[in-house]
């Protein structure tokens, strides 16, 4: 099931909790649910993703908004572990390129540790190796949600981007089941569901309009 903004919101795919208490948009009545979604070896999910997430979080828990971090993979496989996530969540200990950007930035604790605490719940995107056999629906299912009128388009460019899309399913490794319900596009990602667990926002990037949408959302 691909998720649609202004229909009810299925479940995000978790592996693991590593922090917090286990939870979903479905235990999540009457809360305003922000989930960011991550990978440990992303450079801008520190910088300034997670960051703003933890501002939302210490600005409107109390008023009945809850975060989630979920960390993803859509590529560095070997990086984007849930060893790597345990490791952040106990620690603090970045890897990869988070390390080094950290550390670039003059951000880093002790040459490699992120300089804050994250107070919210932390879970793994549930990975499932890829069998190298991808069906025409996923491939549809993929292109319609990002691009809905591909069914009006001329055939010989609906064709390329059927091969496009089918080349890359089948360069990847794992699939990811919250990136690939909720269409991301990359990360950091925000996911937004309202008090009725309708799916209201779905972001990729430095957007700077999160904070605004919530409000909103409180006084609906």
């Amino acid at each position: 099931m691909i998720a649609q903004i202004g229909q009810k919101a299925p479940n995000l795919g978790v592996s693991k909790w590593v922090q917090g208490m286990p939870t979903n948009f479905d235990q999540e009545k009457d809360h305003i649910v922000l989930v960011e979604v991550f990978q440990v070896n992303c450079p801008g999910c520190f910088l300034y993703g997670i960051p703003e997430a933890i501002n939302i979080y210490q600005k409107y828990h109390s008023e009945g908004v809850t975060v989630l971090g979920i960390a993803t993979a859509f590529e560095d496989f070997d990086k984007n572990t849930l060893e790597n996530l345990e490791l952040l969540a106990k620690t603090g200990e970045t890897i990869g390129e988070t390390k080094k950007a950290l550390s670039q930035y003059g951000r880093a604790v002790d040459g490699s540790k992120i300089p804050y605490k994250i107070p919210f719940p932390l879970g793994m995107d549930l990975l499932t190796k890829e069998t190298g056999v991808v069906s025409n629906e996923k491939v549809t299912d993929f292109i319609k949600s990002q691009l809905p009128d591909f069914d009006s388009q001329p055939e010989d460019y609906k064709s390329q981007i059927i091969q496009r899309v089918k080349d890359y399913f089948k360069s990847k490794e794992y699939s990811a089941y919250t990136f690939d319900t909720f269409s991301l596009r990359g990360t950091p990602s925000t996911i937004l569901v309202d008090r009725k667990g309708i799916l209201r926002d779905v972001s990729f990037g430095q957007t700077g309009h999160i904070e605004q949408m919530i409000q909103e959302l409180l006084n609906e």
